[in-house]
């Protein structure tokens, strides 16, 4: 996963706490994914450490998956339910991941 900076244009934040153990499954979904595409995919914040980002930007609870288009946050999600799930996003929000698929 590659580090979190405040000026994402487009990509997909994971955002997660150090001790949370719903964000340690979810975290091994999103490497699971990364492994599969053999590329970083998402950018990681822990959320300890950008109180003031989670309350500017309204973020709810952790794990969260916020979706950026143009700089601005366009989908937030709370529940991964399961690897499947995060693929409907991606090919909602990042088609170029699959468009070498055969």
């Amino acid at each position: 996963m590659k580090e979190w900076n405040q000026h994402i244009e487009r990509g997909v934040v994971y955002i997660y706490t150090p001790f949370c153990g719903t964000c340690s499954v979810a975290r091994a979904m999103l490497e699971n994914i990364e492994r599969l595409h053999q590329q970083d995919i998402f950018h990681e914040m822990n959320a300890s450490i950008h109180p003031e980002y989670m309350q500017d930007s309204q973020i709810e609870s952790v794990p969260c998956l916020l979706f950026v288009e143009n700089g601005e946050v366009v989908e937030k999600i709370y529940t991964f339910y399961s690897t499947a799930n995060i693929y409907d996003y991606l090919i909602k929000y990042q088609p170029e991941l699959f468009s070498n698929a055969t």
